[in-house]
């Protein structure tokens, strides 16, 4: 099974790239797939090169690439609760990182860890640092995760999915964060998200991909200004708004059908099941990313 299949994306040097699509569509495969967290076996990379500063890391072996990760790529994983250690402080966690990366002596890198957890706005951090990840609450496990992520001065996160199970509140001091960690340190992003709310408030560029391909990519204003590709104008007709809200009632806008299974692809589009422009010609044969305008590309025949 294809679980990405000949995705190309670029990230400049203080860029926020947001990777966009529903569950299922290779989102969180392309960031694993970065820092070469998939396991293999099972998995491979079969063909192309993940480029880094001009270094491919295909062919990099385990100790080469883990002084990559964390070092110069750091990554937020989607869900805290399962990626901290709960057997561990978060202090512990933290320091781990800089001891390894660093070289730093365990009592300088829990001091450096304290600084970390300063730094992403946790209450009182020196007694904080000798706590275990289920004394956290969730936006504050996430926290932690983005002090983790941060604590070798990265050029480059990858936040997989960072607010997914926070309220809205939290998600917007999660959004704020990242934002101010990414200023104050001049890192690139690279944000995996399916909200294109979340979207709209922090991206510079936009991929969208569907069933393990890139079906649109454009700046972010582009995007919402002129969405081409069906499957994006699906995505943004369901988001709410607030200033119809008093026109009167109106359903919100679903997308049909479900991701199609990628161990037998449909002919064609990958999108042409579930989308009501699609014609023979879709069903043919598979339309090439093109570009269509200045910066944005589009696969579709239409």
């Amino acid at each position: 099974m294809r679980a990405v299949d000949g995705v190309d994306i670029r990230i400049g040097a203080g860029e926020t790239v947001c990777v966009v699509g529903e569950s299922g569509c290779g989102k969180t495969v392309t960031a694993m797939t970065v820092l070469k967290l998939i396991a293999m076996p099972p998995g491979k990379i079969v063909a192309g090169r993940i480029l880094w500063r001009g270094r491919d890391l295909v062919p990099l072996d385990t100790d080469s690439m883990r002084k990559i990760r964390a070092r110069e790529i750091g990554i937020v994983f989607q869900e805290p609760m399962t990626s901290l250690n709960p057997v561990f402080t978060v202090g512990e966690q933290i320091a781990e990182v800089l001891r390894l990366h660093e070289g730093l002596s365990r009592r300088a890198a829990l001091d450096r860890a304290t600084e970390m957890l300063r730094l992403v706005h946790i209450p009182n951090p020196q007694r904080r640092v000798h706590d275990y990840p289920h004394q956290f609450s969730g936006g504050m496990r996430q926290r932690v995760m983005i002090a983790m992520a941060l604590a070798c001065n990265p050029k480059l996160v990858i936040a997989d999915e960072p607010t997914t199970a926070l309220d809205v509140t939290i998600q917007a001091q999660i959004l704020d964060l990242i934002a101010e960690m990414k200023e104050r340190l001049g890192m690139a992003v690279m944000l995996i998200t399916h909200a294109m709310g979340v979207v709209a408030e922090v991206a510079q560029r936009v991929v969208v991909m569907y069933a393990g391909k890139v079906v649109e990519e454009a700046p972010v204003g582009e995007l919402f200004a002129n969405p081409r590709h069906p499957y994006t104008q699906g995505l943004i007709r369901s988001i709410p708004r607030l200033d119809r809200a008093g026109a009167g009632k109106a359903r919100l806008e679903a997308i049909p059908g479900t991701v199609p299974s990628l161990l037998a692809p449909p002919p064609g589009c990958r999108f042409a099941p579930r989308c009501r422009h699609a014609t023979e010609a879709c069903r043919a044969a598979e339309p090439p990313l093109r570009e269509v305008a200045p910066g944005h590309k589009v696969a579709c025949i239409l």
